[in-house]
């Protein structure tokens, strides 16, 4: 099939956008937790907008590669979700799963019907990462709504990501004892729980 008469390619420009969006309130959400005192959040943040502005960068490059570097009318909808953090994050996490679940297995199949392989594949992987982001996001909006972000049932590993000073206690230190940041450098693992294993 020929590249520019083809849904893939409206596809790739559609998840081309979305995710250039997705990586951008990424960003406003990590600006929004470094108000909050939440710098490992932010950090997590930031990493989750370079993932989506790669996957940007792939769906891009497939066009370019495939010969359309003409406008692309494409009609879909975005979302726009709340400024609040604590249910940012959740809702952020839901629209990672209609991304992992449907979107781009959608387009997946699609592309391998329209014979592009190479594009079903990709589609394909970037499926499994949103669905990772969902689990993160999830975990993390979560603990950030309960208020539990730095307190476990269990004995837990705290670790300064500043310094690499670790503790073992059920809830985080408020002060690093080593270097006197705040609790919002602490890192949390993200491997610690069956919702969030990646």
């Amino acid at each position: 099939m020929d590249f520019n008469e083809s849904v893939t390619k409206i596809n790739l420009a559609r998840g081309f956008a979305a995710e250039c969006q997705a990586g951008a309130r990424y960003q406003f959400m990590s600006k929004m937790a470094l108000k909050d005192n939440q710098k490992f959040l932010s950090d997590t943040m930031k990493t989750l907008a370079k993932n989506e502005m790669a996957h940007a960068k792939l769906f891009y490059d497939y066009i370019i590669e495939k010969g359309s570097s003409k406008n692309i009318a494409i009609e879909a909808g975005y979302p726009f979700e709340s400024p609040e953090l604590k249910t940012s994050l959740l809702g952020e996490s839901m629209i990672e799963l209609s991304e992992a679940k449907n979107i781009y297995p959608s387009f997946a199949k699609i592309a391998q019907d329209e014979g592009f392989t190479d594009i079903a594949k990709s589609f394909e992987m970037v499926a499994r990462v949103e669905e990772t982001h969902h689990k993160i996001l999830k975990y993390l909006g979560n603990l950030y709504k309960s208020h539990t972000m730095y307190k476990r049932n269990k004995p837990t590993k705290w670790k300064c990501s500043n310094c690499g000073f670790v503790e073992i206690a059920k809830e985080s230190y408020k002060t690093c004892p080593l270097c006197h940041l705040e609790q919002g450098y602490v890192i949390i693992n993200l491997e610690d729980t069956d919702e969030a294993k990646c």
